[in-house]
Order: structure tokens, then sequence, then C-alpha cells
């Protein structure tokens, strides 16, 4: 599960990029707000919330490690609280950018608020990845 929840986050950071992209590229071009681009970045986080989920409860990472020594040890504290914690803030993001998006008329303004929702979760998600290569099956 561990491999292909660190797939799986390559396939999220690359379908928010192209979501990114193409939603740009109409924001600017006044082109009218494609829902299904949008809709491949918020599956995309939604599975990989799912397999990271599974991943968090069944490995030693979960809810028992949460105590005061393992507060103090930077690392422990990155798997067990920080990435957790910011991934599932991204992916909500994610989902009311899109569900709000749905709801506005104007394409210009949709466009402008999946950009705003994608890029913050984006930059979220980069922040708390981990980054040494051993933690991505695509380098493995």
């Amino acid at each position: 599960m561990k491999h292909l929840h660190s797939t799986l986050a390559i396939i999220l950071l690359a379908a928010l990029i192209i979501v990114i992209l193409i939603t740009l590229a109409n924001y600017f071009g006044n082109k009218a707000y494609n829902r299904k681009i949008a809709l491949i970045g918020l599956i995309t986080a939604h599975l990989q919330l799912v397999v990271g989920l599974i991943v968090y409860f069944t490995s030693g990472l979960g809810l028992a490690s949460f105590s005061g020594a393992n507060m103090k040890v930077a690392s422990s504290r990155f798997y067990f609280l920080e990435h957790p914690l910011m991934m599932i803030i991204a992916i909500i993001l994610i989902t009311i950018g899109y569900s709000k998006s749905k709801k506005i008329l104007d394409a210009k303004k949709a466009n402008q608020t999946v950009l705003i929702f994608y890029i913050i979760a984006l930059i979220l998600i980069l922040s708390r990845i981990p980054y040494p290569v051993g933690s991505w099956s695509i380098f493995n």
C-alpha cells in the first residue's frame, strides 16, 4: 500500500499541475470553464486520501503515535501529524474549489476559483511531501 501511495502522489502532482495549467490557459484565453479537467484533480486527490488513510491506520504511525515523546522528534511528528494534516487540508481546499466553481455561472470566475484553491492546495502538498528519494516509488 505504501508503494501505491507514493505512486499516486506523483500522479496527483502531475494531475494538479495539468489542471492548473489548462485552467490558467482557459482563464487568460477567456474560454469556458472545463469542469471535467478540474474533476481529474478532485478524483485523484480523493483517491490519494483513501489510500493515505489506509496506510496511516495500518502502519505504526496512526493515532497510537500521539505522545509527548513523539512530538519532540521532528521526523516522527512529520509522519504522524504534519504530513497527514497538511494533505487533508489541501484535499479539503481542492474539494471546496471544485464545489464552488460548479455553482458559478461566469466562466472567468469559475476558472479563477479553481486556480486559487488548487494552487494553494498544491503549495500545501509540496510543503509536506517526504522528499527523500527512497520514499518515492518511481525511484525504487
